[in-house]
Formats: C-alpha cells, sequence, structure tokens
C-alpha cells in the first residue's frame, strides 16, 4: 500500500512539474520573478543547477522524454522569443494608437474658419467662405460674401508682380539666372527651375503669370531695377494707388500669409491686371515651352478654366 501511494505521489509530481514548465514558457517573465527562489530551494537539496536537471530528464527513456528534452533544452532561447513577443505586440499597439491619435487630430482650422466666416451662408451655398462677383462692364456687383474680410492671397500675389514688371517697360529679351536666393525658404516648395537655370525676362514673367512659377517671380522682383525690397515697395504704392486700402505685400510670390487682401481690392487688382495686354495673354495661355540647356520643359496652366471649350464664350451671354 505504501508503494502504490509512493508511485502515485510520484505521478503527481511529474505532472505538476511539467504543468509548472508549461506555465514558465507560457509567461515567462513573470514566472520566472515569482517561481526563482522555488527553484532554487527544490534543486539545493540535490545540489544540482537546472542544465543537470534537462540532462538527468535526457536520459530517461527515448518514448516519454524525447518531446519533454525538445521543449526543456530551448528553454532560454524560447523564454527570449516568447518574452519578445508581448513587448512586439505592444510596440505594434502603440504605434497604431498613435496613428488612431494622428487621424483623429482635427487639421488647422484656416483664416477664414478662425475668423467666423463659415458661418455666413450664400445663394449659392459656396464652399468658400469669400466672394465677389462682379460685371466688368458696369461693376454691378451679382454676389458679395465677406467680400471685406482681409486674408492672405496666395499666388493672386503674382497678378502685382507680373503688372509691375510689364508696366516698368523692362526689356523682355534680358537673360534672368536663377539663384539660391530665390529658393523658397518659407514652405520648401518645388520648381523645375533649378538654381543657374537662365531664361529671358519674358519667359520668366510668362511662367509667373501662367504656372504660377514661385521662382520665377521671386527672379522678377529680385532683378527689377532697384532690388528686391524696393520692388515690394512699389508693389504696396501701386495697391493704395489703385484704392486698395485693404491689402498689403511683403514678398512677390504669395509663398508669405502675410500677403493679405480682401476680395474686393482683389477685383480692382483683377480688373487692372486684365487691361494690360502682356498681363492679359500670359495669364491665359493654356501652356509653355521653354528650353532649358538641352532640354525644352513644358508648362501648363493652373487655371483649369482656361482649358474649357467654353473659355472663349465664357460671359457673352450669346454663347
Amino acid at each position: 500500500m505504501h508503494h502504490r501511494s509512493s508511485v502515485a505521489y510520484a505521478r503527481i509530481a511529474k505532472a505538476l512539474a511539467f504543468l509548472t514548465l508549461s506555465c514558465a514558457l507560457a509567461t515567462p517573465a513573470a514566472y520566472a520573478s515569482k517561481t526563482a527562489p522555488a527553484k532554487k530551494t527544490a534543486t539545493a537539496s540535490k545540489q544540482q543547477k537546472a542544465p543537470v536537471v534537462r540532462k538527468a530528464v535526457a536520459q530517461k527513456s527515448p518514448t516519454s522524454s524525447s518531446r519533454k528534452v525538445a521543449v526543456a533544452r530551448p528553454a532560454k532561447a524560447q523564454q527570449t522569443k516568447v518574452a519578445a513577443k508581448p513587448a512586439a505586440r505592444r510596440t505594434v499597439a502603440a504605434a497604431a494608437a498613435g496613428a488612431a491619435a494622428a487621424a483623429a487630430v482635427v487639421a488647422r482650422p484656416s483664416f477664414g474658419q478662425l475668423a467666423g466666416l463659415h458661418q455666413v451662408s450664400d445663394p449659392l451655398d459656396l464652399k468658400s467662405s469669400v466672394a465677389l462677383v462682379m460685371d466688368q462692364e458696369t461693376s454691378e456687383v451679382l454676389l458679395r460674401k465677406n467680400d471685406h474680410a482681409v486674408l492672405p492671397i496666395a499666388s493672386i500675389t503674382k497678378l502685382m508682380t507680373g503688372l509691375l514688371v510689364a508696366e516698368a517697360k523692362l526689356p523682355m529679351d534680358e537673360m534672368i539666372t536663377i539663384t539660391q536666393e530665390d529658393v523658397d525658404t518659407e514652405k520648401n516648395s518645388s520648381s523645375r527651375l533649378r538654381v543657374g537655370t537662365t531664361l529671358t525676362r519674358g519667359e520668366m514673367l510668362h511662367l509667373a503669370l501662367m504656372s504660377s512659377e514661385n521662382r520665377a517671380a521671386h527672379a522678377l522682383g529680385r532683378t527689377y531695377p532697384g532690388g528686391l525690397q524696393h520692388f515690394v515697395q512699389l508693389m504696396n504704392m501701386k495697391a493704395k494707388l489703385l484704392g486698395m486700402s485693404e491689402t498689403q505685400f511683403v514678398e512677390p510670390t504669395g509663398l508669405s500669409s502675410r500677403n493679405q487682401s480682401s476680395a474686393h481690392d482683389l477685383a480692382t487688382l483683377v480688373n487692372v491686371a486684365h487691361s494690360n495686354a502682356l498681363v492679359r495673354e500670359f495669364s491665359t495661355s493654356p501652356s509653355y515651352e521653354v528650353a532649358v540647356g538641352n532640354r525644352t520643359l513644358q508648362f501648363n496652366n493652373t487655371n483649369r478654366l482656361v482649358k474649357s471649350d467654353h473659355w472663349e464664350g465664357i460671359g457673352n451671354p450669346t454663347a
């Protein structure tokens, strides 16, 4: 009876040992920290270390111990790999959470939104917060929406740049070279006109007005008689002369958000620019090619309206 009890206890002990080993493999980091003292106490009586225990298991019958040896021998390596998995999962989860948080961030509000201009409705339900539609011949206002709100005008700035250059009667065949000064440091925008590119003033003006070429516009202001700062002063003087009291310029491209105006003032600028034949021609041409070294670069108008089949008929009631 005593012998049977010993055998039963031995089997239970083996089962518990195997179960303990399985738990250790499943949760290695937490289990190892909790059970390390117990293992040392259990092995101290036999004066054997963990590797000796694994070796003793390996010496048992192949039928029962081979699978245990496969589990026991790489125990350390498996613990390292298994321990790395939860950390990797936490890293991936954290990255996913960060991406979700970034996606949930509301986009930076526009100047119009900050000023509450989008709360104003209009008969056409326009997405734009500012609008002004006028009859060019009679100056009758057909639609107005926040038309005196002063906001950044971006590349509409180039209309004033082109108007000044065209009115100055400067030689259009004079060669102008793009320099490092013309490279955008405001928004780091790209350009197909590399530093060192040389074109005529007429070509630079054409690209600035038609394709909104920033480096071309900056080069036109930089090479204007008196220099860039003088050119900007002339831009503001011209605005005052035209009665554009809600307008200011700080550079000739429109990259700076400090170039600001209202729809009311811009209607005046557009009307004056339209009266200049050169500005009107360059700003409404669909495309233009320039030779740069051994290459020929084609530029297109950024205004898709000029490529419309009905472009010539726009504004004509009989068309």
